[in-house]
């Protein structure tokens, strides 16, 4: 893979956002090893912009790293300073054959709530109520979190 480049105005915002960052990956003395490269991978596929620390004093070293992350993962480097290294990637798109979301349930809805009166005097009070997806309207109108349907264990074994 190629490395990314950035313009200057672009890695100037950059240096902006990742200012307030943490260092999300932790390169120790042996350097950048495959489960380091993977793991800054899934770091800049989750985030985009990510902080790595590298434990070396050698600076030259520490610009081979900056160089072999951005080289084998097609990222841009942002900014070296120290040893805090900060590399970006653009976050993919999610791909047409999966999911565009995964089940979280039905969408709020506005639900209509008719309160009675606790004297026989007066009317009953009819009140508005946003039920979430995850949530259920009990018969005297409270909101309560919807339960897991109970299934047995031989529909489980099943499939």
């Amino acid at each position: 893979m190629t490395s990314l480049l950035l313009s200057p105005a672009d890695r100037s915002a950059k240096r902006a956002q990742a200012h307030s960052l943490k260092p999300t990956v932790l390169i120790g003395d042996q350097g950048l090893t495959d489960a380091v490269m993977a793991e800054i991978d899934r770091a800049l596929t989750a985030h985009g912009l990510i902080k790595v620390r590298v434990a070396s004093d050698d600076r030259e070293a520490r610009a081979a790293m900056m160089d072999g992350i951005c080289e084998n993962l097609g990222a841009a480097p942002v900014q070296n300073i120290g040893k805090i290294l900060v590399v970006f990637r653009p976050i993919p798109a999610e791909s047409a054959d999966a999911p565009a979301s995964k089940a979280r349930g039905a969408a709020p809805k506005q639900v209509k709530v008719v309160v009675p009166s606790s004297s026989p005097t007066h009317r009953a009070r009819i009140k508005r109520v946003t039920v979430l997806g995850n949530e259920r309207l009990t018969a005297t109108g409270k909101v309560k979190r919807a339960k897991p349907r109970q299934s047995s264990i031989k529909k489980i074994r099943l499939g």
